[in-house]
């Protein structure tokens, strides 16, 4: 199924139209938002000149501005669940200034879709992270909550508008597959979300993050076949297991660790770094060991990856 920029815009445009029906309760801070991006427009609009007064710099006799610039460009996006009990507990957590934290959309279990700010501007969602050399997320990223106590399955409305929304991302801000990633991901040693239960393999077959190829995987632990030859003598048969050379193994260099750095984890705390890769791609028995299967899984990515 593929979703377009222009299908999703017509249906916020139709959930606008329902909001207008009602009075909202966010009038007072939606207020507070369009002061704010305001107060940004004017300062982009002011002209980047120094001020002769304040430096001692030995400035040009004219002010010159550059044509070549543009927005903010959003090369990842982060899936959250929110770990609170219902939207609106979410919605209020992220209108209220003490609070620090944000997103781009909030989506619901009934699958309705919140777009709180702009793709363009910087939400406050990622926190002390770390992605590759990517030590800003915030920066770089859209931020997507999802409606989730951080226990519980994610509902088949809720990830069917995910996939409508990250479809319209992919296409509009021209995101890579494999920057499709979870707040785990990107901050191991802190974050456990999205659950275990969040389906990464649906999304990667949409193309939204990589998944492993699970049949090369099986290939790996197929066991070694029992073949029989004859002894010495050339009379009595002995059985034996088949040469590993013809059985798929791991190559004896591989470094999980440096697969795990490749793949983008901060394997600075290697054990929390393993427990982010297992709830992304194990997702069951998510501890913060690799175990043989583990290590195929991981090699299996890694190549794709490189």
């Amino acid at each position: 199924m593929k979703f377009t920029a222009t299908a999703f815009s017509a249906l916020l445009l139709a959930s606008a139209s329902l909001y207008s029906c009602s009075p909202n309760p966010y009038a007072s801070t939606n207020r507070a938002h369009k002061k704010q991006l305001k107060a940004y427009a004017k300062e982009l609009r002011t002209v980047p000149a120094i001020n002769p007064k304040e430096s001692m710099l030995p400035l040009g006799e004219h002010w010159v501005g550059t044509t070549n610039f543009s927005m903010r460009k959003a090369n990842y996006v982060v899936i959250h669940h929110t770990a609170q009990n219902s939207t609106e507990h979410t919605l209020r957590t992220f209108t209220l200034p003490k609070t620090q934290v944000s997103a781009h959309y909030v989506i619901g279990r009934d699958g309705k879709v919140y777009h709180m700010l702009n793709d363009n501007l910087r939400a406050w969602h990622g926190g002390n992270s770390r992605w590759g050399n990517n030590t800003d997320l915030n920066s770089s990223s859209i931020g997507i909550e999802l409606d989730n106590n951080g226990a519980e399955p994610f509902a088949e409305a809720q990830i069917s508008s995910l996939l409508e929304v990250l479809a319209m991302l992919k296409e509009k801000h021209n995101i890579p597959a494999e920057n499709f990633i979870g707040h785990s991901d990107i901050a191991p040693v802190r974050k456990v979300d999205p659950n275990e239960t969040f389906p990464w393999k649906q999304l990667a077959a949409h193309g939204f993050g990589l998944w492993y190829d699970e049949g090369v995987v099986e290939q790996y632990l197929q066991p070694a076949a029992p073949i029989t030859v004859l002894d010495s003598t050339g009379t009595a048969p002995v059985l034996i297991l088949q040469p590993l050379d013809s059985v798929s193994t791991i190559p004896p260099h591989f470094n999980p660790k440096e697969a795990l750095r490749i793949i983008g984890y901060d394997t600075r705390d290697m054990p929390a770094a393993i427990r982010a890769f297992k709830l992304h791609f194990i997702q069951e028995e998510v501890n913060m060991e690799l175990t043989e299967k583990d290590k195929i899984i991981l090699y299996n990515l890694y190549q794709k990856y490189l």
